[in-house]
């Protein structure tokens, strides 16, 4: 890796976790298209690279949450719980199977074009009549992250993309989420990770992280992630909505444009 390509990694997680970190979402998901088209990485050396990105980053806005004592919780053992074994089934089905990128991006874009318009439309409609919430049970709490994991696994997203707009659709408070969100992330990222790295000793291809490209991108992560959950808790509930509302659309839309192309 050369400095020009080092400086952008950094600067793309940099501005992206900014921007994500305050709603519980990493931010790999959309790094994840910038290392493919504008740095370069290769299939599926892409999926631990983007895992050891959340790795790195992922310590900054814990740190924050922690020192808040946003991160004691049961719904972050419950997704914990689920994401861990989620995550190195995954990464198995991406070495050995290798299941192709169309199919996740057809289903990202179905799930969450309208995941987040259905969610901006509800804070809106929430902010002129509340409404009680209704959370979802521990056991599909479990069964959502196990899932995600397995999703996370397979194409090297920490998840919070996916379980952020799901919950707080759900009822649940971004202020509980967040935090939960990026703490199953980072657990989940480093058990992946650590997967890939295992399984890279065994077959051959583009399996292991791009080792220094993945701290850069991290690095970059790390400040921007310390920075959006300082910023989390001064931003008011409907705004953190219909961010993290704004975000799945930016997601789904964006898998649906490469699909498309």
């Amino acid at each position: 890796m050369d400095w020009p390509t080092g400086l952008l990694g950094f600067a793309a997680g940099l501005l992206i976790s900014v921007a994500t970190a305050p709603v519980g979402v990493s931010g790999a998901v959309f790094l994840l298209p910038v290392q493919v088209s504008v740095l370069g990485v290769p299939s599926p050396a892409v999926t631990p690279t983007n895992l050891l990105y959340n790795v790195v980053a992922g310590p900054g806005a814990l740190l924050r949450h922690h020192r808040a004592g946003t991160l004691r919780g049961p719904l972050t053992r419950l997704l914990v719980l689920g994401t861990v074994p989620g995550v190195v089934v995954g990464a198995v089905i991406r070495v050995f199977a290798v299941p192709g990128p169309s199919v996740f991006r057809l289903l990202i874009a179905v799930l969450l074009l309208p995941l987040g318009g259905w969610l901006c439309l509800r804070t809106l409609r929430r902010a002129s009549r509340p409404a009680p919430a209704r959370e979802p049970s521990p056991r599909a709490v479990t069964r959502l992250a196990m899932a995600v994991g397995v999703a996370g696994g397979i194409y090297g997203i920490g998840g919070g993309s996916l379980l952020g707009p799901i919950l707080v659709g759900r009822g649940m408070p971004v202020a509980k989420v967040a935090p939960a969100a990026l703490a199953a992330t980072f657990v989940t990222s480093v058990v992946g990770a650590g997967t890939y790295a295992l399984l890279s000793l065994t077959t051959t291809g583009d399996i292991a992280p791009y080792w220094s490209l993945g701290l850069a991108c991290g690095l970059g992560g790390l400040c921007g992630g310390y920075l959006g959950a300082h910023l989390q808790p001064r931003l008011p509930e409907t705004a953190l909505r219909l961010l993290l509302g704004v975000l799945a659309l930016g997601v789904g839309g964006l898998y649906a444009v490469q699909l498309l192309r």
